[in-house]
């Protein structure tokens, strides 16, 4: 063999065994548990995107996530509260069920939650921000293998963070500092399936952009809701304390004690989203840059909507759809289509059993989500028909009564407990604004008043039967799911 053909020869066994050793670690990955990161925002609306149709807030590392996976047009929360809502994505059940009803109690310890399982199935699991259950406490918790968080709401600016049970103050703006703590989590977690639980304490008020953000939005002017004018015709139908609570402060005559004017409001509030996009950004970059982005699933929602003067009101807890609608993204190149959309009906308590089942891990008998992988591949399968929704009276914010709802997607009934009112229902299909309560003509007396009475002589046949399968499906959803309110019918 001459030098021309030894040289040929060795490289060509190089080139062979750069191959082959690339081939072995493909097939290795492929093999593997798929990595997941699951990014949740507070308060973030469904339309709080530029790819959602917002009127001014650019987005576009959002936008991209979207075009090269899949955005859900109907997902939605079962109770439009923090702490609630958090639950019920990690334990995948009802408020009802566990337990957590307020922004201050605790998650039971004894629930079993899926980073839980995940863990003991050999994942790296980390959770990265805003904990938000159980008051001031920001010890870490059971189901993750690294910790970061901080007490309660935190702060926008110089946080103290919790890392792995040793307090450390910080210097810088939180979404910064909480999306460098996640990089340098998936910089580390190259020897394991790793999930990453990125909880950002953006949007809450009061918002606080990042200086680079700061005034960028400030000439731009946000429309009005067509149901924000204090009018007897946009109150026409609706329940009393739907325009007695503008005045508090969750409404927009009196917003935070009236210290805060609604139009530089909604201004910050897209200010403060634009980290988040900066955020999501720099975790799409981290895996391409380590080359797992393809194979890697990312799940990224919010604890609920926000009313931004719809009815006259800001916050959420109430049943209206910018409170219980959020935004949801799903993206991995080698599960989902690129560009594509769902209009299948998905809520919070399915995204513990969903992200389970992407690890090919069963899910708790405790579950009472379903999980919607199907959705994800394509399958036509694996949405829902029905979803409850409930939201308890709070002390502190005693302007929202308890609300019992039932959504199928097209109809709305809502049911309230504690207050002397009307209910509603809407066809969001004719009315997606919600400004026509098909219960509203009902009039409601202290003699015989109850709603039986009302739409057997009030309502006509086509109402009433609409009516009363509305009913007939919140009773079934408050059965199966074992909330039993006695309510009055």
């Amino acid at each position: 063999m001459n030098r021309r053909d030894f040289l040929q020869y060795s490289m060509a066994g190089a080139c062979a065994a750069v191959t082959a050793t690339r081939g072995a670690a493909q097939a290795a990955a492929a093999a593997r548990p798929r990595n997941m990161v699951f990014i949740l925002i507070d308060d973030m609306r469904f339309d709080g995107m530029s790819c959602a149709g917002h009127p001014f807030l650019q987005t576009p590392r959002l936008d991209a996530l979207a075009s090269t996976g899949m955005m859900f047009e109907r997902a939605y929360v079962t109770t439009a509260l923090c702490s609630p809502s958090r639950a019920s994505i990690l334990t995948g059940t009802y408020a009802h069920r566990h337990g957590v009803l307020d922004n201050a109690t605790p998650l039971p310890e004894e629930l079993p939650i899926f980073p839980q399982a995940l863990q003991q199935a050999g994942y790296r699991t980390a959770f990265i921000g805003k904990w938000h259950m159980g008051g001031e406490s920001d010890a870490p918790r059971a189901g993750f293998d690294h910790w970061v968080s901080f007490r309660g709401q935190g702060v926008y600016v110089d946080p103290q963070f919790n890392i792995n049970g040793a307090r450390q103050q910080v210097t810088g703006y939180v979404t910064d500092l909480l999306t460098d703590q996640a990089v340098d989590f998936l910089k580390g977690s190259q020897d394991k399936p790793f999930f990453l639980y990125l909880s950002h304490k953006a949007v809450h008020a009061n918002f606080t952009p990042a200086p680079r953000h700061a005034g960028c939005y400030a000439q731009e002017k946000f429309p009005r809701p067509v149901s924000m004018a204090d009018t007897d015709e946009n109150y026409r139908g609706k329940p009393q304390w739907v325009r007695a609570q503008r005045a508090s402060w969750h409404g927009v005559d009196g917003m935070y004690n009236k210290e805060v004017d609604f139009d530089d409001f909604v201004v910050q509030y897209a200010e403060t989203l634009r980290a988040v996009d900066d955020s999501v950004g720099r975790v799409v970059d981290t895996l391409r840059e380590l080359e797992l982005l393809d194979s890697t699933l990312i799940l990224f929602t919010s604890d609920n909507g926000f009313l931004m003067g719809e009815h006259g009101l800001i916050d959420k807890r109430c049943m209206y759809e910018p409170s219980i609608r959020v935004p949801l993204i799903a993206h991995c190149p080698n599960l989902i289509a690129a560009g594509s959309h769902s209009s299948s009906l998905v809520t919070n308590v399915d995204v513990a059993p969903t992200i389970l089942e992407a690890a090919g891990l069963d899910a708790p008998e405790s579950f009472q989500g379903r999980s919607f992988l199907p959705v994800l591949r394509g399958e036509e399968s694996g949405g829902r028909e029905v979803f409850l929704y409930e939201y308890f009276w709070e002390r502190s914010f005693s302007q929202t009564p308890t609300v019992l709802g039932v959504h199928d997607g097209r109809y709305k009934f809502m049911q309230y407990h504690g207050v002397w009112d009307t209910y509603e229902l809407y066809d969001l299909q004719a009315d997606p604004n919600e400004m026509h309560n098909l219960l509203g003509d009902l009039q409601i007396t202290t003699q015989g008043g109850t709603l039986d009475n009302l739409i057997n002589h009030q309502a006509a046949p086509d109402l009433l039967a609409l009516i009363k399968r509305m009913q007939g499906l919140l009773r079934e959803q408050l059965a199966a799911t074992g909330c039993r309110p006695e309510p009055r019918w």
